[in-house]
């Protein structure tokens, strides 16, 4: 999978829970009060907080083999933030070139692929199992911290 495929599938995902959790407010606050409406709240909200943290991810990722700037790699993430804003971000970096290429397994003579970070991306991406694993394990820990935590706002 390119970074351009992985980055586009998460950014629609996570608006597409976004419409998840929309419609869960919906019902708990207009269509039917009640339990179910709290239930399609959790359910919408769960799903829509897992996706956001994997988009989050695989931006920092993505962001990072493509050699997206700081504030550029922040904005894709803070576009997770405002309803279904990944899309337009997602055009405009797919057609501007900011998802063209491949992962970058090798390094060049570029000065930037002397980097502390930029080794460590080589490596994991030279072991993509492994990136795979402890990519998924890192989402779960976050979200479960997260679930701990509570939901924004506070249990309403």
């Amino acid at each position: 999978m390119s970074p351009r495929v992985f980055y586009r599938t998460l950014a629609f995902a996570e608006a597409v829970t976004w419409t998840l959790l929309i419609v869960g407010l919906l019902m708990k606050y207009v269509w039917t009060p009640g339990e179910l409406g709290d239930l399609a709240v959790r359910i919408g909200g769960s799903i829509h907080g897992f996706v956001f943290l994997a988009y989050a991810g695989t931006a920092l990722i993505v962001g990072l083999n493509q050699r997206w700037n700081l504030p550029l790699i922040v904005g894709a993430v803070a576009t997770a933030v405002v309803p279904y804003a990944t899309i337009p971000f997602d055009l405009w970096a797919d057609r501007t070139g900011r998802l063209d290429g491949e992962w970058r397994r090798t390094a060049t003579d570029d000065p930037r692929d002397r980097s502390g970070i930029d080794r460590l991306l080589r490596w994991f991406l030279t072991h993509p199992v492994l990136l795979a694993v402890l990519f998924v394990i890192a989402l779960v820990v976050v979200y479960t911290m997260l679930l701990i935590v509570g939901p924004p706002g506070g249990d309403r």
